[in-house]
């Protein structure tokens, strides 16, 4: 959630031209889904500040669909009112009325509306402020697994209370979660036995590298898709 991370980078409309899956209403919030309805496996994306429309999130949730087979649903936790420099000017603020702990209970209603209807297995991946959600919504058996990638500031408290197989994706350089912390806050989960872990540092990347990154860039494309791939490899080995 950091000033260098602009909307132009990740907008918040989706083009009407790139549009495969649709919106509709899943645990009381405007949920993107996409992929096959029929499925009994599911993903929740979990978005950053800047909100459920973004182009490159929805792109990801297409791709995941596709290539795995998940029902992908990225639900409006901030009901309308995502990050946006113009209007929240104070983004402390912002916090307040949009925290995780609340963000973790909206995607508990949504796992319920799911299995509402017949979904059995359900995995959550969050992104920045989602990866801070994941991280509360990972303390509960609900879900059957958790991917944190550069997510915002998570506490040691969080990850002791963690119950199901999380992987801590995060960058080499980043403000909000540096990787000496996410490092430290794994060593956490490896002393859980009962808990399977998985750790990886991006080399080169800064803080929100899977959604910020330039189509024109190759370097930055690469990386970001090399995380998409942990991602999607960790939530197939447990999201079954």
């Amino acid at each position: 959630m950091s000033a260098a991370t602009e909307t132009s980078e990740n907008p918040s409309k989706l083009s009407s031209t790139y549009e495969a899956g649709t919106v509709e209403e899943l645990g009381g919030l405007k949920t993107f889904v996409t992929g096959p309805r029929n499925s009994n496996r599911a993903v929740i994306l979990l978005c950053d500040a800047y909100g459920y429309e973004g182009t490159k999130l929805r792109r990801l949730a297409n791709k995941v669909a596709e290539k795995a087979g998940f029902l992908i649903v990225v639900p409006d936790f901030f009901r309308g009112d995502p990050i946006d420099s113009g209007k929240h000017a104070d983004r402390a603020e912002w916090m307040k009325t949009h925290n995780a702990d609340k963000g973790c209970e909206d995607a508990k209603a949504v796992v319920a509306a799911l299995k509402s209807k017949g979904v059995s297995a359900i995995g959550a991946a969050g992104f920045c402020w989602g990866g801070m959600a994941v991280v509360k919504l990972a303390k509960f058996d609900c879900i059957q697994a958790a991917v944190v990638l550069h997510p915002g500031p998570i506490s040691a408290d969080d990850i002791h209370e963690i119950k199901v197989p999380t992987a801590l994706l995060g960058a080499e350089t980043d403000h909000l979660c540096p990787a000496e912390h996410l490092t430290n806050l794994d060593g956490i989960l490896a002393a859980k036995p009962e808990v399977d872990n998985f750790l990886k540092i991006y080399p080169g990347v800064s803080h929100g590298w899977t959604l910020m990154y330039k189509d024109d860039d190759e370097p930055a494309v690469k990386m970001a898709e090399e995380a998409h791939s942990d991602m999607l490899n960790w939530l197939t080995k447990y999201v079954n």
